[in-house]
């Protein structure tokens, strides 16, 4: 391990993942630009899958690796050679099963940071078993930046199409943590960005029989909130639910971000792939019922947009 720049550093840095990729050099980009919106340090990762060795006598059984020797870090430090405005970058090499060693490496870190599949997966792979493992499981809040076949943005740091910053935040008010909420509002501060909370709510099965006649009758789809008096009064409801949840972040915590508020009937994860066309960041909770450590349960909902979202997706445990 070693550090590039001297001078004091947060104690918790951004930890960002990387294998040797396009992908992942990409996704560096994105985990250096989001370390300087921070202010911290950045630790760059490369975790090199478990290989049989042969000890002579009296040498210890697992050397440390040192990241001088590892041809993917030098690559790393090499792309970054003469970059300016660089936060404190340290390089960590280590030995192991990739995604059970940048777990336990994220705890020391405040983010993790990495590609949505990795140098052995499959041209066709939505998602890698490494972070979906890690996603499920970090200790600390895992940033996914999908494939630039999916990526919307065209540089790291650069607005998402239309011009405007935005963070868009999955909220079920009963259900969300604040954790989750939290961490939505201060990225959204920390970016200069709009932040874009949606909740969805179910089309009562009456309201689903008038809106397929109306499709069939004008070709076309309807207003939210339009479709009969039992969606309006959920929509009306949620809007309420909503406006309560956010109340204490708008005038005490975070007065100083805009806030987008959209209430919609539909899927809620159907609902954020589409917003991540025009976000920045979607900022989805983690599942709450989790009755093992190792549980790969993450939710049906960031679950989804993992899969299929446009832009980075950042995937925040619940604590407790």
């Amino acid at each position: 391990m070693q550090t590039n720049s001297a001078g004091s550093t947060p104690a918790r840095p951004v930890l960002a993942a990387v294998d040797g990729s396009e992908h992942s050099l990409r996704t560096l980009d994105w985990a250096l630009d989001t370390a300087r919106t921070r202010g911290a340090a950045l630790h760059v990762a490369h975790v090199r899958p478990d290989s049989p060795r042969v000890h002579a006598p009296g040498e210890s059984l697992v050397p440390p690796p040192d990241w001088d020797t590892d041809p993917v870090l030098g690559a790393v430090r090499d792309r970054l050679a003469g970059r300016e405005d660089l936060p404190p970058v340290t390089y960590v090499s280590r030995d192991g099963t990739p995604s059970a060693t940048l777990t336990e490496l994220a705890a020391g870190a405040q983010l993790l940071v990495m590609g949505s599949r990795g140098l052995g997966g499959f041209a066709s792979l939505l998602l890698g078993s490494n972070s979906r493992v890690c996603a499920a499981q970090s200790p600390v809040p895992v940033v996914v930046v999908p494939h630039s076949a999916r990526l919307v943005g065209q540089e790291p740091g650069a607005p998402a199409p239309g011009g405007e910053r935005r963070v868009v935040l999955g909220l079920a008010p009963g259900e969300t943590s604040e954790d989750v909420v939290d961490f939505a509002f201060a990225e959204a501060r920390r970016r200069g960005a709009v932040l874009q909370v949606v909740s969805t709510h179910l089309v009562p099965l009456s309201s689903l029989t008038l809106v397929g006649s109306l499709v069939a009758e004008r070709g076309g789809g309807y207003p939210p909130g339009t479709a009969g008096g039992e969606a309006t009064e959920a929509a009306r409801e949620l809007a309420e639910d909503q406006r309560t949840r956010l109340h204490p972040y708008l005038t005490r915590h975070y007065p100083d971000v805009t806030v987008e508020a959209v209430v919609t009937p539909g899927d809620p994860a159907g609902r954020l792939v589409t917003a991540s066309q025009q976000a920045d960041l979607i900022v989805v909770g983690r599942h709450r019922r989790r009755l093992r450590a190792d549980s790969l349960l993450m939710g049906s909902v960031s679950n989804a947009v993992l899969l299929h979202a446009l832009c980075p997706v950042a995937v925040v445990p619940v604590r407790g």
